[in-house]
């Protein structure tokens, strides 16, 4: 599903420094793997670089054989809104909105209506385990919880590929293998293929292959 074809990016400045040298991987439909790697080798470089965040100085980012780097940005914007979820590490849930209002999001920006909408919401939030929180304001809810609602918002809309980049760093280890087991669960419910960046080797533990980001480029751990 997922190709990427000889990528590399630099930084300029005055730390400028090449983080990713003519690195190959490919993503098959239904797969959940892990990237791990020292801290500043450039794994979130690589993350935005297949989601279309960033641009890489050379390579090619594949989606079905459609070059993500030969996009626009409207049309990247149109694609990651379409096809795309993404749990971080700071959750990123909208503080005045309810936990169902947040996990709504991306339906509402990909035109749902209402009752398929409501339904949607409904059975993520049973799926994460938050059926009686969706009137809850993110600041009624533990570290955890948030990050659930995080993963029911990345999948809302049913997306081809899931982007996980540290999801359990600011999480206490009881509820970091909690949050993973849920997110490979869910990931794997919804027939999705999942990318999650780790420097964790607990967290990359619950995904179906390992690969390790050096500066002699990506392999299988």
């Amino acid at each position: 599903m997922l190709s990427v074809r000889n990528l590399s990016k630099s930084f300029s400045g005055p730390r400028a420094k090449t983080v990713l040298r003519e690195l190959s991987f490919d993503l098959a439909a239904g797969e959940y793997v892990a990237i791990m790697g020292e801290s500043g080798i450039g794994k979130s470089t690589l993350l935005n670089l297949m989601a279309g965040l960033d641009r890489p100085d050379s390579g090619q980012v594949l989606l079905d054989g459609v070059d993500l780097c030969a996009m626009g940005d409207d049309e990247l914007t149109l694609l990651r809104r379409r096809q795309m979820g993404f749990v971080f590490q700071a959750y990123h849930v909208l503080p005045y909105l309810t936990v169902a209002q947040n996990v709504s999001l991306p339906l509402e920006l990909n035109g749902i209506r209402e009752e398929p909408m409501k339904a949607r919401v409904a059975a993520l939030l049973r799926a994460v385990k938050l059926e009686e929180h969706g009137k809850s304001l993110p600041r009624e809810l533990s570290g955890g919880e948030l990050q659930r609602v995080a993963i029911a918002r990345a999948l809302a809309h049913r997306p081809r590929l899931v982007f996980a980049d540290e999801p359990t760093g600011n999480l206490d280890p009881e509820s970091a293998r909690d949050v993973l087991a849920l997110l490979r669960d869910c990931v794997k419910a919804e027939g999705a293929a999942g990318v999650l960046v780790t420097h964790s080797s607990a967290a990359a533990g619950s995904t179906d292959r390992i690969y390790m980001l050096t500066q002699g480029g990506l392999r299988p751990a």
